[in-house]
Formats: C-alpha cells, sequence, structure tokens
C-alpha cells in the first residue's frame, strides 16, 4: 500500500471545485464513494484471492447456497446478480471447470439449464466466506450503526435510479 497523504485529496478538490465550479456537495459524496470503491474491492478480491474466486464467482455461489435447493436457473441468477446472461455463462463456465459447480437440465422445461452447487463448491463458499468476513469485506472505520446507515442511505440511491421496486 502506498503511504497515506498528509491531507485528504478529495476535501481539497472540493474547496477548489467550491471556489472554481460551484456547490461541491455531491461531487465530493460521489468521488469518495468511488474510492471507498476501490478500497473494499481491493480488500476483497485480495481475501477472495486465496480461495480461487472473484467477487462475481463468489456472488454466484452464496446466492446458489441462499437457494431452497442449491440450484437455480441461470436465468433467475442474471435477474438476481443484475447481470448480463453473457456475464452468467462466463461465471458458470469457470465454476464449473473449477468443480464447484454442475449444470443440470431441468425437470419440467427443457428450454432451461440449472446450476447447481456442488459440495467442492459449498467448501469453498464457506472458506471464501470466512476469508472476506474475517477482513469486514474491507469496510473498516466504521461502527455498527454507521454501517447500517450507510447501507440504508446507499439503498436509497439504488432505489432512485431503479435498481430495485419496493416489496
Amino acid at each position: 500500500m502506498n503511504r497515506p497523504l498528509p491531507f485528504d485529496p478529495i476535501a481539497r478538490a472540493a474547496q477548489l471545485w467550491e471556489e472554481r465550479i460551484g456547490p461541491s456537495g455531491t461531487m465530493a459524496a460521489v468521488t469518495g464513494v468511488m474510492r471507498v470503491q476501490q478500497i473494499v474491492q481491493s480488500a476483497v478480491d485480495g481475501a477472495l484471492k486465496t480461495q480461487g474466486l472473484t467477487f462475481a464467482r463468489y456472488e454466484a455461489l452464496v446466492l446458489l447456497t441462499f437457494s431452497q435447493r442449491g440450484a437455480l436457473p441461470m436465468r433467475v441468477m442474471g435477474e438476481r446478480l443484475q447481470l448480463h446472461p453473457t456475464s452468467v455463462t462466463n461465471i458458470v463456465d469457470r465454476l464449473e471447470k473449477d468443480g464447484l459447480v454442475k449444470r443440470l437440465p431441468h425437470p419440467t422445461d427443457r428450454r432451461t439449464t440449472l446450476v447447481e452447487i456442488t459440495d467442492a463448491g459449498r467448501e469453498r463458499y464457506e472458506a471464501a466466506t470466512k476469508s472476506v468476513t474475517d477482513i469486514d469485506f474491507g469496510l473498516v472505520g466504521l461502527t455498527d450503526r454507521q454501517t447500517g446507515q450507510l447501507t440504508e442511505l446507499l439503498t436509497r440511491v439504488r432505489k432512485a435510479a431503479g435498481d430495485f421496486a419496493e416489496e
């Protein structure tokens, strides 16, 4: 890791923005979110690399373990993971190559392929989950209450952007 800067570059940019362009609240917030995303992604990628997984593949394993039967149609996986079908296919291809999932024909719909987590996939999911929870997914410096507030605020932005409809 690089040495910390002796000043907050986002606060400095916000000050200059304010002086030269106008109100800087949104710019500073978005720049902060983007930087935190880099920090968290680096931490999570590092933790999952030890398990031979990317975050996308880990999310797929988590989704399958959360399903009632440990199997889901690929279309449903794409919807839940909010991914394009091509991305889901690539993720499943890699997980299948590693023996962590297997494709099965749907029992009642010949057009549908199910993806089922294997025992090896469950073991890898458990080890990977320990790796990411041991580092709190890289989100450090907040209390539990602050983490809850952050989640609530980000959920509001996601909902306003049309990420999901209220249940």
